[in-house]
């Protein structure tokens, strides 16, 4: 969606196909930095987003159970220039969606082939429709069905590991306050994030990585059911606050946590991957949905500045620009080791501003 709000306030006409049948309130928290913050900005709907959304005190780590502060880093909207929001997927995928007229959206369309040829790419649907584009963009996630035609099937890397999450009202906690800031509780070998997802505090979330049995792992689906007194058991060692937030849970979602390795390349003649089809990488750094933000300002960069026609050299521009900053961000993400301790730069990664990198460094 923001890729095509970036090409559509650039001049460009975009169709978007969708699998779903419609758009729905689903999903879970997500986080805003300042990296993706700031591009949001660019496409018009940071203020609304502003008006919605937590705004955390500080980036805050702490130790699972005596709740000591591993590290701590404040951030006001003047430390990068862009704020940093927690808020409910949904209600960042409104105010993109609202940019987008719906006539231009076309919902039942799962994707089935795509065909490059002299006049452009035809996208062939399993409910028999065709499509004709000049270009395509997979932005169709860690399950891409672009990503499989293009570049060819993978296999994703388990390595143990799985996510429980919920998002509910905060009014079950009982009067109890997690706090004014985004919290990570880290444990020997699992952890638990926590924060609000609203400006009024009434909806909180949580997402959690703890090891599993490699056998449950099976696939990566947010919506399988979990166990909320297994969930409880995982967590039994934690801090007060956070046995308070799982007390409080009324239930549950689990899923796998898998990986992939970066891709060789992101692009073929008049096709280009974006997101998760290109680089998915762990929750650990809350940069999945910021990355894939900054792939759409970046892109669309690119594909301005060649007109629109040059479009395979628009898209291997992208991919020199973004490609080393997303494999770090997924090697450090896969490793968990970020603000976990210690005084790194954060700079590089909070303060990166998608709308003026510069496309031939």
């Amino acid at each position: 969606m923001s890729v095509a709000v970036a090409l559509r306030q650039a001049g460009y006409e975009v169709e978007i196909f969708e699998q779903a049948p419609q758009f729905a309130r689903v999903g879970a928290g997500i986080q805003m930095l300042p990296n993706s913050s700031a591009v949001l900005r660019g496409l018009g709907v940071l203020e609304r987003l502003e008006e919605l959304s937590f705004k955390p005190y500080s980036h805050l780590n702490r130790e699972w159970d005596t709740g000591e502060i591993k590290r701590e880093l404040p951030m006001p909207a003047s430390l990068y220039g862009s704020p940093f929001l927690c808020m409910h997927r949904a209600d960042l995928h409104e105010a993109l969606a609202d940019l987008v007229p719906i006539e231009t959206i076309h919902f039942n369309k799962k994707l089935m082939g795509l065909e490059q040829r002299g006049d452009g790419v035809e996208l062939s649907f399993t409910d028999g429709t065709h499509h004709l584009a000049d270009a395509v963009i997979g932005a169709d996630g860690v399950h891409s069905r672009v990503r499989d035609i293009i570049v060819g099937p993978d296999q994703p890397i388990h390595k143990g590991r799985i996510a429980y999450r919920s998002v509910f009202d905060s009014d079950l906690l009982g009067g109890f306050d997690i706090g004014s800031s985004r919290t990570k509780w880290w444990g020997p070998d699992r952890h638990i994030v926590i924060y609000y997802t609203t400006a009024k505090r009434s909806q909180l979330y949580f997402v959690t990585s703890v090891p599993e049995p490699a056998e449950w792992i099976t696939e990566e689906s947010w919506s399988a059911e979990g166990d909320v007194d297994e969930l409880r058991e995982e967590y039994s060692g934690f801090h007060r606050d956070v046995q308070n937030v799982l007390e409080a849970t009324p239930n549950c979602h689990k899923w796998a946590i898998l990986e992939r390795e970066p891709l060789t390349h992101w692009s073929s003649g008049s096709v280009v991957l974006l997101g998760d089809a290109c680089h998915p990488m762990t929750p650990y750094m809350a940069q999945g949905g910021a990355t894939s933000i900054e792939d759409a300002a970046v892109l669309t960069r690119c594909i301005d500045e060649v007109n629109g026609e040059d479009l395979s050299s628009a898209f291997k521009t992208y991919e020199d620009v973004r490609k080393p900053r997303t494999s770090r961000i997924q090697a450090i993400s896969s490793a968990n080791t970020w603000m976990s301790g210690g005084d790194d730069d954060t700079s590089w990664l909070y303060g990166y501003d998608a709308w003026t990198v510069p496309l031939h460094p």
